[in-house]
């Protein structure tokens, strides 16, 4: 199984593939035991949230051989959870993304230099 900083960084560059905006890597290591990295990024619409998620899936399984725990909040909610145990994505709409400010509320983690096509 791949480590959890690799999985975050297959995940960002999908995200970043399938152009998904202001995508952030937070090192939660230090902050917290639930996990070690959230990957946060917003999508514009449901089409582009699913197609994310799903893309974030497969590449995930194919280079790192690992199944998400879960998927959470399918449904048009504005924010779809990808919950890989050690690694956490969070792909949000826009004004749900302002509204719950998870970079502020994990003011204190570290960000991840990410290197992608932005």
């Amino acid at each position: 199984m791949a480590e959890s900083l690799d999985m975050a960084k297959v995940a960002a560059a999908v995200a970043d593939a399938k152009k998904a905006q202001d995508i952030v890597l937070l090192d939660l290591r230090d902050l917290t035991d639930v996990c070690d990295y959230f990957l946060i990024c917003t999508a514009l619409n449901n089409p582009q949230m699913d197609s994310v998620v799903e893309e974030i899936k497969k590449r995930v399984l194919e280079e790192c051989g690992t199944k998400p725990l879960s998927i959470e909040g399918r449904g048009g909610s504005g924010w779809l959870l990808m919950d890989y145990g050690s690694l956490v994505c969070h792909v949000f709409k826009p004004e749900t993304r302002d509204f719950y400010r998870l970079e502020n509320l994990w003011g204190d983690a570290p960000r991840v230099e990410l290197e992608l096509g932005q």
